[in-house]
């Protein structure tokens, strides 16, 4: 298939993001009204503006919205708090679908809170992060595993996103990884930053230190024997500007990355790399296909700052 053969299928696409959806807050600060709190005497953050958007596999999300697929849902859980209220209006200026989202007092949402420099634009001052660390409430799991195995079967594609990098608190628990192996006849695309090594019968994509550390966890030398081990579809090993590394029942290949010149901001590349790639998968790609649309997207989005998305026209004008 053309390039422009896929993204013409992606608007009959109905695709479902699960796993760690989370808050981005962007507070611009001025470095000149930075001074000390009359009351503790510690210098304080002037922030002057904030933005916020969906994150991790909310970042998946919107690539989704971008690209221009028909429908796209996400199925997380959140607080019941304020970052939970703004999460929901940032999907929503997109139209992604929230109906399966769980809101639970027992967590809080997951939240990436960063200080931009007004003066120089720069990210530099130390990052505040919401995270949960805790084991998910046994009946929030519950409610995500009978939800999942009740709606998956509607969606064309799923893709999981486990983006927690504590040892407990994360969406995708094991009963999750279980239910999610369970489906049958659907693109079931992974990305697990940690975990990897767990997943199994789908297409994974860690990008190439995540494979190697995966690997090792799972006590096997090489790419093509943790394909073999995991039973997957296909193992998919991003490298940064080189492209990716298919390995699958064909054999092992490198799917050459597009050129750009000096990259913005990488931050958000795998995600938007998978929204592409899987979205592919789902209106009939071969997995080489996909892999390079993946790269097409993903040379668009490390052109821009912050989790940048693309467009069908910008794609298209990459491709070229």
């Amino acid at each position: 298939m053309t390039v422009a053969e896929i993204l013409r299928g992606f608007a009959k696409l109905n695709i479902l993001v699960v796993g760690d959806v989370c808050l981005d807050r962007w507070c611009t600060y001025d470095p000149e009204l930075s001074e000390a709190s009359r009351e503790t005497g510690i210098p304080r953050v002037a922030v002057v503006s904030a933005e916020s958007t969906a994150g991790a596999s909310g970042t998946i999300a919107n690539n989704l919205a971008d690209l221009g697929v028909g429908r796209v849902a996400v199925m997380g859980v959140i607080g019941e708090d304020l970052h939970g209220d703004e999460l929901f209006r940032a999907l929503g200026a997109r139209e992604i679908g929230v109906d399966l989202m769980v809101r639970s007092k027992s967590v809080q949402t997951f939240t990436y809170t960063k200080y931009l420099n007004r003066v120089s634009g720069v990210e530099d001052l130390p990052r505040v992060d919401y995270v949960n660390a805790a084991e998910l409430n046994a009946g929030v799991e519950a409610q995500l595993v009978r939800d999942f195995s009740a709606y998956a079967h509607v969606f064309d594609a799923v893709l999981v996103c486990d983006q927690a990098e504590t040892a407990a608190g994360g969406v995708i628990t094991a009963a999750m990884r279980a239910a999610i192996a369970a489906v049958e006849n659907k693109v079931v695309w992974v990305d697990s930053r940690r975990r990897a090594e767990l997943f199994e019968r789908c297409y994974l994509k860690p990008n190439a230190d995540e494979a190697r550390e995966a690997a090792a966890r799972a006590g096997v030398t090489g790419l093509a024997a943790m394909r073999e081990r995991l039973r997957l579809k296909a193992l998919v090993v991003t490298d940064g500007a080189r492209g990716a590394r298919v390995i699958d029942s064909q054999g092992e290949r490198l799917v050459a990355g597009v050129a750009v010149g000096q990259p913005v901001d990488i931050c958000g590349a795998g995600d938007s790399f998978s929204a592409g790639a899987a979205a592919a998968l789902a209106v009939g790609a071969t997995i080489d296909e996909a892999v390079r649309m993946g790269n097409l997207v993903a040379s668009v989005t490390v052109m821009k700052r912050g989790t940048g998305t693309a467009s069908q026209a910008e794609v298209l004008a990459a491709a070229r």
